[in-house]
């Protein structure tokens, strides 16, 4: 059955119908799953079989009969595994139905359906008893309900459940504990995440407004690769805290609690940001351990080890506080049954009471604003290229229209002297600089401007970043150009459109990592998850094969197999193009392709949102941190083998009715 969905094109901005099968959801979850992932994540997957082995044989010395419950089962690897130790029997819970279709596919294919039974159902809402799900409670518990957070998928309230329904007092759990560590940092790089820093132009101080510095921020979590943050770009103000465990063995409480660590300020600073990660114990000594520290607490011997489905955690302190050397100061986390919180106090201030509820945006800015976005608009060396670009075309007699989100242009257009300036947005910034009379804020898209909304004038500066809030790769802020094309007949003969272009640049890119989240598995630990693969690849046939992903690529160390070329340029001086533009081109064989556009502000003035240098003679690339770059992933080995002679070739048509970028890549020998 097909069903016509209402889709916001993000580049057009128009509302397009399409006609989608029901399934088109769930394809689209499995393709951009980290199913792969989790199975190319050899240090996770042999800590789980180390920590089952061990379990079932402390079960087997008691003289009962192994019965294992494992929630969560994905492809039913741990139960495989537990049925390979010597358990008796395995009940696998799996709540999503194409993933349980594919773990019995998989427990079939390697010969443990009289052992392994897959259950499609969400773990509360097993039974047991002679006519229920599970014949008998199990006695060891076996789950992999993990994020980057810990808890955020539910773990706590699951673990609750199954000690009260599903599982025998005193059972074994593998992992047997969790450990949630923490230390909290000064970062003016992490800080500009969250909070908006002051900004002196011509004289004049723009200061972020009241309510988003009052603001405890975002809710939500920030997880990152926090290998990839130089130790050099944060000062450690205390030692790496143990804030609290959590031990899966035992009943386990989803209430909301709070856990303190108490330690001397090792230096003076301003208390910014918590960095924070976790460790699984899998069995109850504590010898068989998978930890998330990030690679410069792991040390050499296991540098290695990468994963991108558990990373790690950024919080932000709710305001910044000074704190000076040797002065007793309490880190304090707070947990609901989804999420974590941190909050600061001094040791002496013993009446603080912590929050229960997790702070929240009062403001409004951290709800628009992604984090990279506050990161992008605290650029200094970005900012000074647009000021510098505007100082060049700006006149007293300008007429100035803004179209981007959450943009500071109109403000640096105002104070550097333009006649009027119209902003097709909404933004408190205005409000605070006192400047809500000298930039007209209007709420209507492009399309609505008129004549009568100008008063009269024609616009002579057409300008943005762009931005948009609702872009995900590169070529979707094209939007722009769209803009630019709806308001045509306003524009004054002469008028100046800041960007004047844009270009799209490739590369062929070899990543360190980040290709295991799109290989193939085969076998895992020995076992046959091929229709694991199966299924992914035809999830990604039904579409997404043919479309890049966004990836903020400096989390992801990549290697340049080739120079960076452009391979589209769209000129926004004029309007979007009634056909389509179209260009060839080779690129060596590799993982993939790493996409992104660089806009030309002025003749000389550039802004790049993928490389920031010149890929050097050795092949490294240094990214923008505040943009994802698009990833082209290639679909299967024959696109990245051969005998090293050949290229790979590619086509990219832009589709201005669309405005999707399609691709197509194919080997070609010389």
């Amino acid at each position: 059955m097909k069903t016509f969905c209402g889709r916001a094109n993000p580049t057009t901005g128009a509302l397009d119908w399409v006609e989608e099968s029901e399934e088109y959801d769930y394809h689209q979850e499995i393709a951009r799953s980290c199913y792969a992932d989790m199975l190319h994540d050899k240090d996770r997957n042999e800590k789980y079989y180390e920590g089952i082995r061990a379990a079932v044989s402390r079960v087997k010395a008691r003289g009962e009969r192994v019965v294992v419950l494992d929630i969560g089962t994905g492809t039913g690897l741990l139960s495989m595994m537990a049925v390979t130790a010597g358990a008796d029997y395995c009940y696998a819970i799996e709540v999503f139905k194409p993933m349980a279709q594919a773990a019995t596919c998989i427990v079939e294919r390697n010969s443990f359906s009289d052992k392994i039974k897959v259950i499609n159902k969400h773990s509360t809402e097993v039974t047991v008893g002679p006519d229920g799900d599970m014949q008998e409670r199990a006695n060891i518990l076996v789950t992999e309900l993990f994020d980057t957070e810990l808890i955020g998928e539910g773990a706590l309230p699951s673990y609750e459940h199954a000690h009260m329904h599903l599982v025998q007092a005193g059972c074994e759990a593998v992992p047997h504990r969790a450990t949630i560590y923490a230390q909290l940092v000064e970062s003016d790089m992490l800080w500009k995440w969250s909070q908006l820093q002051p900004i002196e132009l011509d004289g004049n101080k723009l200061l972020p407004p009241p309510a988003v510095v009052k603001c405890a921020g975002a809710p939500s979590v920030c997880d990152i690769q926090l290998s990839q943050v130089p130790p050099e770009s944060f000062t450690p103000l205390g030692p790496i805290c143990t804030m609290f465990s959590v031990d899966f063995s035992k009943p386990v409480s989803s209430a909301a609690q709070s856990y303190t660590a108490q330690f001397k300020a090792q230096t003076s600073g301003r208390a910014q940001v918590v960095l924070s990660w976790w460790d699984i114990d899998m069995d109850p000594d504590g010898n068989i351990v998978c930890t998330m520290a990030p690679s410069w607490i792991r040390g050499p011997s296991n540098s290695n080890t990468w994963r991108d489905h558990w990373m790690q955690s950024v919080y932000f302190l709710p305001a910044e506080e000074k704190v000076s050397e040797g002065e007793e100061l309490n880190l304090i986390v707070s947990h609901d049954d989804y999420s974590l919180w941190y909050s600061l106090t001094q040791s002496e201030q013993n009446d603080v009471k912590v929050a229960k509820f997790r702070p929240c945006c009062t403001c409004q800015a951290h709800l628009v604003w992604t984090r990279p976005r506050f990161g992008e608009l605290n650029d200094e060396q970005r900012t000074e290229s647009y000021v510098n670009a505007l100082r060049s075309i700006l006149k007293p007699d300008s007429v100035c229209l803004s179209v981007s989100d959450g943009s500071l242009l109109p403000i640096f257009a105002h104070l550097l002297g333009s006649k009027k300036v119209i902003f097709i947005s909404c933004s408190q910034l205005l409000h605070a600089n006192s400047l809500k009379h000298g930039v007209q804020l209007l709420g209507i898209r492009p399309e609505q401007l008129s004549l009568a909304d100008l008063e009269g004038n024609q616009i002579s500066v057409l300008m943005g970043e762009p931005y948009f809030s609702t872009s995900l790769l590169p070529w979707h802020s094209l939007f722009f150009w769209y803009c630019r094309t709806a308001v045509a007949q306003l524009l004054h003969p002469n008028a100046t459109i800041l960007p004047r272009a844009a270009t799209l640049y490739i590369v062929a890119v070899e990543f360190q990592d980040l290709w295991r989240i799109r290989a193939p598995c085969g076998t895992c630990e020995g076992f046959d998850v091929s229709p694991m693969d199966e299924m992914i690849q035809q999830s990604l046939d039904y579409r997404e094969s043919w479309e890049a992903e966004p990836h903020p690529l400096w989390e992801y160390p990549c290697h340049a197999l080739t120079k960076p070329q452009p391979v589209l340029t769209f000129d926004f001086t004029q309007c979007v193009p009634e056909q389509p533009v179209n260009s060839d081109g080779t690129v060596g064989l590799c993982h993939g392709v790493a996409l992104w556009m660089e806009y030309q502000l002025t003749e000389d003035i550039t802004v790049s949102l993928g490389l920031t240098k010149p890929v050097s003679e050795e092949g490294a690339c240094e990214w923008n941190p505040h943009r994802k770059q698009g990833v082209f992933f290639f679909r299967s080995t024959r696109e990245t083998s051969g005998n090293g002679r050949e290229d790979l070739a590619y086509n990219l048509t832009f589709e201005p009715h669309t405005g999707d970028i399609k691709m197509d890549f194919s080997i070609t020998e010389p």
